[in-house]
């Protein structure tokens, strides 16, 4: 009997110490002809005549000679591009300018690629469920990819949310020499009626407006109709390629990936049109070899002390709560132990000190115009608050990167100083209590408060929220917790984003709500929202037998999310009440995900057995 079977006998879950497929590769010492073999896994399918067919295709697609054949490392270029999202439709054009800079190294370049789901156009309807499943087949797309074709090396190019977990997945799973180049954030729009910056959020929040009736109060004049002001919001908010500009998902985990050391320094705050981008892409080549030379691999720079910062930075930056998701998920690909806690740790002695979107006012793009990441590494470091002495991509340590860097400048408003930070800790918040006893995940400036009660208002999916929203139907005149389940991994299925209903409640001017959810939030999302409660309400998890007008008590000072008046003996009899839950989707990919896919609390991965 084998250990798994002997386990189920015994009514014990079991789960088999993590492991990847192996494959022959040469040590990272070997030589041949003096030199030292870059081509460390691609040697296997090209020495002599072992894999004489594997060669004729080689040959086929472009190899120039057997010198080349024999000698030079096959370097995998994996952009996350199509056509019809900002985010992503500029990086085969990236990929082509990295790939010429890898042919320069006397590579052999290979650029392939990988789907993904634009959030934006997906957010409210159907479609956003196939968003967060997108991440597992971007990290298999490139795992298949880059082990199947005994690929040495690979640069990975995402440029929006679930694009950016997804390739550190990937890279973490073959574990061969890696880059990481973030595709960018867009520049900002403009409204010419309201006379001021706005971005794709703004497009999200003027729907509440919209259906409110109080659009039309938007605007510089009052000459325009909410008509008007929401097709020049519609036409106006992102004016080309690039990821969402405030710090939302993207470049949340852009930063949190240049801090782990997977990026050269400054890719997470370099706009998408920009020439730096270009000479970033055009000097990948040589960081490439560098990495191969060295044999620096995904596995060398995620560590421990690397999450530790890329916490830190999440946490000083304002971090969407899609951070903690994805965060998680890297970590546990890369077999790297974190839990929800340690975000709780780490957010309790952060100060919150980037005054950006969507709870303050700047973008990626003005922090770059300042120094951008690079620059506000330099000041954690000197604060004591990262490890400088981590490795990077570059083969020097993070403080050494940005050594030379200039210090943000004297008198910028965007990153405040360490003793005067916009709040003293962390703006993630991990709560339990009575309704989620695996964790939650709040987003808390401390611009809505740090506590909040009211009595329940309940929802089975978000769109019947949505639609009570469009029906004035959620008064005003009391404090009500809105709550949304059946939105989890397995529940929704695919844990959607909700920002349509957040947005609508922002730009409905709802000072007396508060939302919460097994699902989750967009990075744009603001407000009183906590998420990614486990277990989720599909699993049985105590959100689902929350009643209309039960009382409910939120508490970021005590980490709490409890309903006080329903006892324990309560939950238990609710819940021998509950109908069985019936899986939405039985078939197709979605069906695939909810069967596999584990809970929000660790990072709701695929993979884990």
């Amino acid at each position: 009997m084998n250990v798994h079977a002997a386990d189920r006998a015994n009514g014990t879950p079991s789960r088999l110490p993590p492991q990847y497929i192996t494959f022959p590769h040469l040590s990272g010492d070997a030589t041949k002809d003096g030199q030292l073999s870059l081509n460390r896994h691609s040697s296997f399918i090209t020495h002599d005549h072992d894999f004489p067919a594997a060669k004729a295709m080689l040959y086929g697609a472009g190899v120039p000679d057997e010198d080349s054949m024999q000698t030079s490392p096959h370097v995998g270029i994996a952009t996350v591009w199509w056509e019809g999202n900002p985010c992503n439709m500029h990086l085969l054009e990236l990929g082509k300018i990295v790939k010429d800079s890898v042919l320069k190294q006397g590579f052999l370049a290979w650029q392939f690629n990988t789907i993904g789901v634009s959030d934006a156009i997906t957010m409210g309807h159907d479609g956003m469920r196939y968003s967060l499943q997108s991440r597992e087949i971007i990290a298999d797309s490139i795992e298949t990819l880059t082990c199947a074709q005994s690929h040495d090396a690979c640069i990975a190019i995402p440029g929006c949310d679930k694009n950016m977990p997804g390739c550190v997945m990937g890279i973490a799973r073959h574990n061969r020499p890696s880059i990481v180049i973030y595709g960018g954030t867009q520049r900002g729009g403009f409204s010419k009626l309201m006379q001021k910056p706005i971005d794709v959020n703004t497009a999200s929040e003027a729907r509440g407006a919209y259906v409110f009736g109080v659009l039309k109060n938007w605007a510089k004049s009052g000459t325009y109709t909410a008509e008007d002001i929401m097709q020049d919001i519609e036409r106006n908010s992102v004016p080309g390629p690039g990821a969402c500009g405030g710090m939302y998902t993207a470049n949340s985990l852009a930063t949190v990936i240049e801090t782990l050391g997977l990026s050269l320094p400054g890719s997470s705050s370099t706009p998408a049109s920009s020439p730096t981008k270009m000479r970033e892409c055009s000097k990948v080549g040589a960081a490439i070899r560098v990495c191969l030379e060295k044999n620096i691999r995904p596995s060398d720079l995620l560590t421990r002390k690397s999450f530790e910062n890329a916490l830190t930075m999440m946490m000083a930056l304002g971090g969407s709560t899609n951070s903690v998701l994805h965060t998680l998920a890297m970590a546990k690909t890369a077999n790297v132990e974190l839990t929800l806690d340690d975000f709780q740790t780490i957010s309790s002695k952060t100060p919150y000190i980037a005054n950006m979107q969507p709870s303050g006012q700047y973008t990626m793009e003005g922090l770059f115009e300042i120094g951008g990441i690079p620059s506000v590494i330099k000041l954690l470091v000197a604060s004591g608050l990262l490890h400088g002495d981590t490795l990077t991509v570059t083969g020097k340590t993070l403080a050494e990167n940005v050594a030379s860097w200039p210090s943000l400048p004297q008198g910028q408003e965007i990153i405040r100083s360490m003793d005067n930070p916009i709040k003293k800790t962390g703006h993630i918040e991990i709560l339990r209590g009575n309704i989620a006893p695996g964790g939650a995940v709040a987003k808390l400036t401390g611009k809505q408060g740090l506590r909040f009660t009211g009595k329940a208002r309940v929802f089975d999916k978000e769109n019947k929220l949505c639609t009570a929203l469009d029906q004035g139907e959620i008064p005003r005149d009391e404090n009500i917790v809105l709550v949304v389940r059946y939105e989890g991994p397995k529940g929704g299925p695919g844990m959607p984003e909700q920002l349509r209903a957040s947005g609508s409640l922002v730009g409905g001017n709802f000072t007396n709500v508060a939302l919460i959810t097994d699902g989750r939030y967009s990075g744009a999302s603001h407000g009183f929202i906590v998420g990614h409660i486990v277990p989720e309400a599909a699993v049985g998890g105590p959100i689902a037998i929350i009643q209309d007008d039960d009382i409910i008590t939120i508490d970021a000072e005590t980490h709490r999310i409890d309903m006080p008046h329903v006892t324990d003996e309560e939950i238990r009899r609710r819940t021998k009440l509950m109908k069985p839950f019936r899986m939405p989707v039985t078939r197709g990919v979605l069906a695939k995900y909810a069967r596999l896919v584990g809970s929000a609390s660790e990072g709701a991965v695929t993979d884990l057995f």
